[in-house]
């Protein structure tokens, strides 16, 4: 971050990596929880308010975050700094746009891919991941590792550099479970 006095001088402490992000009692933040199957080819519209980033400190933010497919992206520089966002994706339309400071940037996903890394061209240090869902039965892991999802079958969570766990349920009509994801660390994280 030095590279960038702009960017420092908006810290007072360094600043840490976010790939691997828990709470005191081991609970994992930045994990997508989704409904990998048995929705057959129901198409669900997506939902009119954007999902939104923000660069804000010379960091995305939120660092992980999911969204509906053709949903509106909206990201928006809060930094003194010039930035650029420039998504990755597989399976979907590349794009790198720069983004002068108080700027928005509005786009869309129209496939489902799990997960496109993104990054500043600017700011190395800068990466997020974005996953697009071609359904709404998606969820991201609060601060303490927790999340709610009611009345899906069948489950998995992503994470970026701990993998995919999967889970199958049965829930009845009006049973609540618990499920809990056990992510083992991979070589070298």
């Amino acid at each position: 971050m030095a590279a960038d006095p702009s960017c420092t001088k908006l810290h007072s402490a360094p600043v840490l990596s976010q790939d691997v992000v828990t709470d005191a009692n081991g609970g994992l933040q930045n994990v997508i929880i989704f409904v990998a199957d048995g929705l057959a080819d129901r198409a669900y519209d997506p939902p009119s308010e954007p999902a939104v980033i923000e660069q804000k400190g010379c960091m995305y933010q939120p660092h992980v975050i999911a969204m509906h497919a053709n949903q509106k992206l909206e990201v928006i520089n809060r930094d003194p700094t010039t930035h650029n966002i420039h998504p990755i994706p597989a399976n979907n339309r590349e794009w790198n746009k720069a983004e002068q400071p108080g700027a928005k940037i509005e786009d869309t996903f129209a496939r489902e891919e799990i997960a496109i890394p993104v990054k500043c061209n600017v700011h190395p240090w800068m990466k997020s991941y974005i996953a697009v869902f071609k359904h709404p039965y998606f969820v991201m892991t609060g601060k303490d590792g927790s999340f709610d999802l009611n009345n899906l079958p069948t489950l998995k969570a992503w994470h970026e550099k701990l993998g995919t766990a999967a889970q199958q349920i049965t829930i009845g009509a009006s049973e609540t479970k618990t499920v809990e994801f056990t992510f083992k660390p991979k070589p070298g994280v």
